[in-house]
Parts: structure tokens; C-alpha cells; sequence
């Protein structure tokens, strides 16, 4: 019968430590976010609520549902915000006016080149 001995070294098992206390703080933080946004989700549609009591508009609204926005018509949204913003480039907004002067010159003028006609 032959035994196998496995001799970790201590950097390799002190690594794997730091490994799996890495992805245990990750999987916490990442839950701790779903519940924090789940709730924040709750709380927005209970202020809604209330300023809807407030306002005496609750009763035309038939289920919790009409409250909800999906996420179909959140992008939308979203979209058309970030394409109405970004349209034109960013422009200084100075202004150059430089007079310049022309010599008289028959061809200037065409005011004296228009013809007039009674009507």
C-alpha cells in the first residue's frame, strides 16, 4: 500500500488563502449590492406612493404595476438622453467679427443694378 504525500509549500497555501478570501469578500460586496439596490427599488415606489396619497392620485391607478417602469422603456430613455446630448461638438462660444473694408467698386453695388417695376 503506497501513500501519497502532498507537501504544500507555504507560499502556495498562504496564495490559495488570499485566493479564496478574495472571492468571498467579492461574493459578499456583490449581494450586499442586490439588497441595497432592492431595497433602494422599494423605498423610490414607497415615496412615489405617498406623493401620489399626497396628491390624491393613488385611486386612478388600478395595481402596483402601472408604478413599475421596465427596463425596456428605462433604456429607451436613457438612449434618447445620451443621443440628445451628444449632437454637436463642444464649440467655444466666442464670437469673431472682424470689419472689413471694400473699396467702391461697380460691382458692389448691386442696389443700382435692380430694376424697378410699377405694379
Amino acid at each position: 500500500m503506497m501513500i501519497l504525500n502532498f507537501n504544500i509549500p507555504p507560499v502556495i497555501s498562504e496564495g490559495i488563502i488570499f485566493a479564496v478570501t478574495g472571492y468571498i469578500i467579492v461574493f459578499l460586496a456583490l449581494v450586499l449590492l442586490y439588497y441595497v439596490f432592492y431595497l433602494l427599488s422599494k423605498a423610490m415606489l414607497m415615496n412615489t406612493k405617498r406623493k401620489l396619497v399626497k396628491a390624491g392620485k393613488l385611486k386612478y391607478l388600478k395595481e402596483d404595476k402601472d408604478l413599475h417602469v421596465s427596463g425596456e422603456v428605462t433604456a429607451a430613455i436613457a438612449m434618447a438622453i445620451y443621443l440628445t446630448r451628444d449632437l454637436h461638438d463642444t464649440e467655444s462660444d466666442v464670437l469673431t467679427i472682424k470689419k472689413i473694408t471694400r473699396d467702391y467698386s461697380p460691382w458692389n453695388s448691386k442696389i443700382y443694378g435692380l430694376r424697378f417695376y410699377k405694379r
